[in-house]
């Protein structure tokens, strides 16, 4: 709750990352909120107010989840809403060539995207939802300091400056500020 709100206003990208490991770790608890509040709440060195504000929050996203059907996997509507509106943002990006940097590390990402996309063989998720799948397990695999090739090294630091720039455009436009030349005609 915390984290999360702090990483909303900063940086949509790692707040998504983090949302999506609030689930899994939620998913690792067995969506029990005294296992929460042992493993997790507990930990935090806050005021019991606080806390019981962070129960609360958890218990919500708990309700969520069982509600939406994504006790075993997938994300919460609202993880997918966000993805939608990067997404969105995305397209409009391209569509405007005065964004030729952007348009540069997008290309320069589109191979890792269509390689990644290849060995997906799920449910095919579209480019940006694919950027972030590989940032999530990239980090995933880092907290399990699992070994990580220098091919794949290669890709997910290009994936991420690719979305670290989306996620600064996002924060501009949420702020009126990226298309801000459309506004004067």
């Amino acid at each position: 709750m915390i984290i999360a709100s702090q990483k909303r206003k900063e940086n949509i990208a790692e707040y998504l990352l983090y949302m999506w490991q609030i689930e899994d770790m939620i998913r690792a608890n067995n969506l029990d909120i005294d296992k929460i509040r042992h493993n997790v709440i507990d930990r935090f060195p806050v005021a019991e107010e606080v806390k019981s504000q962070m129960v609360g929050w958890y218990e919500s996203l708990i309700d969520m989840m069982r509600r939406e059907e994504v006790v075993q996997k997938g994300h919460l509507q609202m993880n997918r809403n966000i993805i939608g509106s990067i997404a969105d943002l995305h397209r409009r990006v391209m569509a405007d060539p005065r964004f030729v940097d952007y348009h540069k590390e997008f290309y320069a990402t589109l191979p890792y995207i269509v390689e990644l996309r290849a060995k997906a063989g799920d449910e095919p998720a579209g480019e940006i939802e694919t950027c972030f799948n590989a940032l999530y397990g990239w980090l995933v695999m880092k907290l399990r300091h699992d070994s990580i090739s220098d091919s794949t090294a290669k890709a997910m630091e290009q994936i991420a400056r690719f979305t670290a720039l989306l996620s600064k455009y996002f924060h501009l436009d949420e702020q009126d500020r990226l298309f801000k030349d459309d506004k004067d005609d």
